[in-house]
């Protein structure tokens, strides 16, 4: 889908056809949404193909006065049985006129840019539009990442009540989602330094002010990231030893129940052979001989509490 955005009256309008200075968005597009904007714009095609790789990694490169920024922003996941959160590639094309973003879903960064008139500002001033959408990318990975929080907290409660495979699963999908999310802030916040030094984009001071403002909301994300990352893998290897120790006590109890039971079949298959053996005639032998394996047995409980076997 194309979507062509004119500045009139203080924010963004949808028109039809470029019409001056413009912002074309496009979202998961068709060949022919491509190749038309490429006639419009006269922007390389490798420049609108490149950012819908999902693969394509975060990099800055110009070609004959057109600026392309790769950026990673995140995407949330509305399926609950999948990773909840990841990253998608997100182009940003500076042409002489017009700023261009390519995406291969509809993302939020781009809703959200719009919502927020007082981050926003006309796309002739190519930079300063782009370090603001940059900003609210920043600004969602936040709003996320305070989501991903909440979300293991509710699954660890339902771990201390239950241990599940389900809640589990849940777990590792967030440890992903993490994953996802610094693996891509990092990448982003080392594009982010080489836009700060590149001579060739010739910034403005001004506009240098608010891609620092959004090189501090990036390293915020990223060691909020790195931190509820770090705190879900110890939690997921805390589990993972509850577990086992779980499992060790289960073995430990059936082991004393087998030692246990043992001890009466023990007596009762001695007696069971076709030999002549001790009280073989008293008509009381059975009674005792149960008695004598019921202490026994009493005893080895005892034995075995007091060593903390049960």
């Amino acid at each position: 889908m194309v979507t062509i955005y004119h500045w009139e009256g203080g924010g963004l309008k949808e028109v039809p056809t470029l019409t001056g200075a413009c912002w074309v968005n496009l979202s998961d597009p068709s060949t022919d949404e491509i190749s038309r904007v490429q006639e419009l714009t006269h922007v390389p095609r490798e420049f609108l193909t490149d950012p819908l790789d999902k693969d394509e990694r975060p990099r800055l490169e110009i070609d004959e006065g057109v600026t392309m920024l790769i950026v990673h922003v995140p995407y949330h996941e509305p399926h609950e049985n999948l990773i909840p959160f990841h990253t998608l590639p997100l182009g940003i094309v500076l042409t002489q006129d017009n700023v261009v973003t390519i995406c291969n879903r509809q993302t939020p960064v781009t809703s959200t840019f719009l919502d927020q008139i007082r981050r926003v500002c006309p796309p002739e001033d190519q930079f300063r539009f782009t370090f603001q959408l940059l900003w609210h990318s920043a600004i969602l990975y936040l709003r996320y990442l305070r989501d991903i929080r909440q979300r293991a907290d509710m699954v660890e409660q339902d771990l201390h009540e239950s241990i599940s495979n389900e809640a589990l699963m849940r777990l590792l999908n967030i440890e992903k989602s993490l994953v996802y999310f610094t693996t891509s802030l990092k990448a982003n916040d080392i594009l982010i330094g080489r836009i700060e030094h590149t001579r060739q984009l010739d910034i403005p001071d001004k506009d240098l002010d608010v891609l620092e403002d959004v090189a501090v909301e990036y390293r915020q994300a990223l060691e909020m990231a790195t931190i509820h990352s770090n705190i879900l893998t110890g939690t997921l290897d805390t589990f993972a030893s509850i577990i086992s120790n779980n499992l060790n006590n289960v073995m430990k109890y059936l082991t004393s129940i087998t030692i246990v039971l043992m001890l009466p079949t023990l007596v009762a298959s001695i007696y069971g052979m076709n030999v002549k053996l001790p009280m073989g005639g008293y008509e009381h032998a059975f009674a005792i001989l149960m008695g004598v394996s019921v202490l026994i047995s009493l005893i080895v409980v005892i034995v075995l509490a007091r060593r903390r076997f049960f």
